[in-house]
């Protein structure tokens, strides 16, 4: 199940983190409802023919050419443009005429909003430019850098697709493991006793993934799953509760998945005595390593799956135990023969 938000308002931005970044709206309050777009739009090119089509529901004026967040360009425009200390020094040393040019320019590219940063002053011209473009101008103490940082983070986030999965996501060995398998197979006992072995919880039955960069899955739990876990004979149980908050983690990077399979003694026999099962599964467009993990009696699948998660490590580090094994053998009868 996949989910996606594509636009957010002006105003939605300012009412939830105008404490945190110490907003103040001192212009253009008229453009309240603009959309900040997502950021694959915003990286379209440009209709030939019209290349700044408004949002019927948002009124949303960023144009499809727009990033999501930067400091002040006038060449490679973006939907939010930080304006710090150093351009608006930039912008006092102009002569008037170049620098009316260069304030008409920032809102000729039509931002969703503008910010003022690092508590500088803003310039009379700017205010007026603000207001006759309807373009919401906010100021804020904090530095640009940081601004930038938090907004991104927060867009990306928000703008980035997202995907249910069914399974118990955990930190195993300080990787993020998703734990598949059917219904009734014992995830949740597996689960159960990680945690009582020292490993965190993120989210029993529903993760939340969300690709937040080209190569990087993060997951997280709804909100309304949080600290909870479903055992077979115990019911619903608060892991928080029961073992601390040590036990609960808020989210990870997707490192590995493992599925866990039934399986009788020939199907054992089948499996590769070196390799295992490795095989990777496409979780947003990006290839995420599995393993399949047989279930049988006399199994500790604890132990396995610790030992799943740091053999994976080592893997992701270079070291491929297989390998060096078939070398190793390889070496040994070579030296044999050679006798």
């Amino acid at each position: 199940m996949t989910g996606l938000t594509n636009q957010l308002s002006i105003d939605d931005l300012y009412a939830t983190h105008h404490k945190k970044l110490e907003l103040k709206w001192v212009a253009g309050q008229q453009g309240a409802k603009h959309a900040i777009v997502r950021d694959e739009e915003a990286t379209k090119k440009p209709s030939k023919k019209n290349t700044r089509k408004r949002s019927s529901s948002l009124d949303a004026v960023a144009t499809q050419s727009l990033s999501l967040v930067g400091h002040l360009n006038l060449i490679h425009p973006h939907q939010i443009q930080i304006i710090g200390n150093m351009e608006i020094q930039y912008l006092d040393s102009l002569r008037d005429i170049s620098m009316r040019d260069a304030i008409a320019q920032i809102f000729r590219s039509q931002p969703a909003c503008v910010i003022v940063a690092d508590g500088c002053k803003v310039p009379t011209l700017l205010k007026r430019k603000s207001n006759e473009h309807s373009i919401p101008l906010f100021t804020s103490p904090i530095n640009g850098n940081q601004l930038v940082d938090i907004l991104y983070y927060f867009l990306s986030n928000l703008f980035a697709e997202v995907l249910t999965l069914h399974g118990v996501y955990m930190e195993v060995m300080t990787i993020g493991v998703l734990i598949t398998g059917s219904s009734g197979i014992g995830k949740s006992e597996l689960a159960l006793e990680l945690i009582s072995r020292g490993h965190r919880l993120i989210a029993d039955d529903a993760p939340v993934f969300s690709r937040i960069a080209p190569d990087i899955i993060n997951g997280t739990c709804p909100k309304t799953l949080q600290d909870f876990l479903e055992v077979r004979g115990l019911g619903i149980m608060n892991v928080r509760e029961l073992f601390g908050d040590s036990a609960i983690k808020r989210n990870k990077y997707l490192n590995l998945i493992v599925q866990l399979q039934s399986m009788d003694s020939k199907k054992l026999l089948a499996f590769d005595r070196l390799e295992g099962s490795y095989s990777t599964r496409n979780i947003l467009d990006v290839e995420i390593p599995e393993i399949t993990l047989p279930v049988a009696s006399g199994r500790n699948l604890a132990i396995m799956m610790e030992c799943a998660a740091q053999n994976h490590i080592l893997r992701v580090s270079g070291y491929n135990a297989a390998e060096i094994f078939a070398k190793r053998q390889a070496r040994f009868m070579q030296s044999a023969k050679n006798k």
